[in-house]
């Protein structure tokens, strides 16, 4: 069970990985490099793996 601190610090988290994976994925989508563009998709991917690894714990 979390405490309530630990939530909130999660919930925090959980949003801070929403906004890089937008922002990652906006910048690959404007990116005309390929090797760039697949390098911020990368970036994406790992903060999406972040995210769905903090949803675990709400479960």
């Amino acid at each position: 069970m979390l405490t309530t601190k630990e939530l909130t610090a999660l919930e925090d988290q959980l949003g801070v990985e929403q906004v890089m994976i937008k922002k990652y994925n906006a910048m690959a989508n404007q990116c005309s490099d390929p090797a760039i563009r697949h390098r911020l998709t990368s970036i994406a991917g790992r903060h999406q793996q972040h995210y769905n690894t903090l949803i675990g714990y709400l479960h």
